[in-house]
């Protein structure tokens, strides 16, 4: 291992998203110490409680007593994954930050590899699963949701996203002023990033408990991206509305034809009810579009935190601290 001062990375916050994960809180702590000892000139390790219910606060503030690398945060109440990772990236102090999940399907001891990938020159650096290890029903719910990002980000980039990523810190001054109640880290970061690459981690099975994120949540999520940072669902609507108007047009056409060469008994009532169903699918749709889009302006501006943070503790490690009231 190279502990070659001059190849370490600048300090780096590594902030966790935590609900309901008391029992591995510790060994993820460890095993983050140990994974960046080497490699970092400082370190913060910044726990987010989102909301939970069991003894995960106690924990943090347990760790955060012993541990001056360890600094926790406690939300009013749960807000959900990308709500406590805005909270945990304004609180860093150091010009790096790293996320990562709290249930070490993701390995710490891989962030190494993704800080020497930042320093090649990348804004933004995805740890991407060589097998991700999850159900069938997550497989399918994370390709829709790669589906729904690549509107937003471009398909390349939204091929690699992941939980597990680094990033330069200065880039969320490119969201500083966002507020709201649908968040997406990840389309939050392009707003100020174009240099974003992804490397090949190895991903193992969950460790403890199982996963908070139902099948409804993870598609709910692609859709806020979809319709809450993207003008493509619109853009479907419209050409929805373009291509039937051509088939209605051809529809019309074919019964005036039928009608000037003396066939005016044009039959096929089925087939005009089907596609009176159709048109009237497809205006339903659309307006469900428009909704969707207006119930979001109307959340924008009640101007709703993206979270709201109940306490904090911290190790008495020294540190620059950077809190944002939002």
């Amino acid at each position: 291992m190279n502990t070659d001062p001059s190849t370490r990375s600048p300090g780096v916050s590594v902030v966790v998203p935590v609900y309901r994960s008391a029992a591995t809180l510790p060994t993820l702590v460890e095993r983050v110490e140990s994974a960046l000892a080497d490699h970092v000139e400082a370190l913060e390790i910044i726990l987010v409680n989102d909301g939970s219910r069991d003894a995960t606060w106690e924990t943090i503030r347990s760790l955060a007593a012993k541990n001056p690398h360890v600094h926790g945060v406690n939300l009013m109440r749960n807000f959900g994954q990308h709500g406590a990772l805005l909270a945990g990236i304004r609180e860093a102090a150091q010009p790096i930050i790293a996320t990562i999940d709290d249930d070490l399907q993701n390995p710490p001891e891989e962030i190494p590899k993704l800080l020497a990938e930042l320093a090649d020159g990348s804004d933004v650096v995805y740890g991407t699963p060589r097998h991700e290890q999850h159900e069938l029903w997550r497989n399918v719910a994370s390709i829709v949701t790669k589906m729904a990002l690549s509107g937003v980000m471009g398909v390349k980039v939204a091929r690699n996203v992941s939980a597990f990523r680094v990033f330069r810190t200065e880039l969320r001054e490119a969201f500083a002023d966002f507020r709201g109640p649908y968040v997406s880290i990840d389309v939050l970061l392009t707003w100020g990033a174009a240099r974003f690459s992804a490397i090949r981690v190895d991903h193992h099975p969950r460790r403890e408990g199982e996963s908070h994120y139902t099948f409804v949540k993870l598609i709910a999520h692609a859709l806020n991206m979809a319709t809450g940072f993207s003008s493509v669902p619109l853009r479907v609507a419209t050409m929805l509305g373009f291509a039937f108007t051509l088939f209605g047009a051809g529809v019309l056409l074919y019964v005036i034809v039928r009608y000037l060469l003396g066939e005016s008994d044009v039959r096929g009532f089925t087939f005009l009810a089907a596609t009176i169903a159709i048109f009237s699918g497809v205006q339903l749709f659309a307006l469900g579009i428009f909704g969707e889009y207006l119930s979001r302006m109307h959340f924008r501006l009640m101007d709703r935190p993206s979270y709201q943070v109940r306490s904090r503790t911290k190790g008495d490690g020294p540190r620059r601290r950077k809190v944002d009231p939002r």
